[in-house]
């Protein structure tokens, strides 16, 4: 693949429940960083090889990992994460069951990368001029929906352009987040 991967939305409350699992979760971050055996991500992640096999089959019936058998020796089976672009539909599109799923992914995601900005901040020290890529902005814009729309897809078009299968030399993966919503206590609709 050259490009990023096209985006996909997905509508089943079953497929969001399978990713958002806590150990699939640690298990999808630590084979973004490379592929791995269920032995070894059971090492790594302090869980017995059991429970990591099978969760690798169930992000691997989901479409979330892919076999590397290029990689296996024996009966080893090794795995990797696969590349999506993955959507959700709008929340007033949602029924019940998906809109309580994904409110509760958005809550777990947000602390995971506070946490993972936390450990950056704690090591920042030891890496070299990596250290001082702390790259934040914190502002507000007044938009309308339209514009809002557009503004999140400029910054996708954005992240696309710099999205690559392989790290180039001297590259490290660089952890973005974007998030916008409407302050719940400012500025009322007028009109209409």
């Amino acid at each position: 693949m050259t490009g990023p991967p096209p985006p996909e939305e997905i509508t089943d409350a079953a497929v969001l429940k399978a990713v958002m699992h806590p150990l699939r979760r640690r298990i999808m971050e630590s084979l973004g960083r490379g592929p791995a055996t269920a032995t070894k991500l059971a090492k790594e992640l302090g869980e017995s090889s059991g429970a990591t096999s099978y969760h690798l089959r169930e992000l691997a019936k989901y479409d979330f990992i892919d076999e590397a058998p290029e990689l296996a020796h024996g009966k080893e089976r090794w795995w990797r994460a696969r590349a999506r672009d993955i959507r959700w539909p709008r929340h007033s599109e949602q029924n019940d069951e998906m809109r309580a799923v994904f409110d509760e992914a958005h809550r777990a995601a947000f602390t995971e990368d506070l946490e993972q900005m936390a450990r950056f901040l704690e090591k920042r020290g030891e890496l070299g001029d990596w250290g001082d890529a702390f790259v934040f902005s914190r502002g507000a814009v007044h938009v309308d929906l339209a514009e809002l729309k557009q503004f999140w897809e400029e910054y996708l078009d954005l992240l696309r352009r710099y999205w690559r299968p392989e790290p180039a030399p001297g590259a490290r993966k660089v952890v973005v987040r974007w998030v916008a919503f409407p302050d719940p206590e400012g500025d009322e609709e007028k009109g209409d």
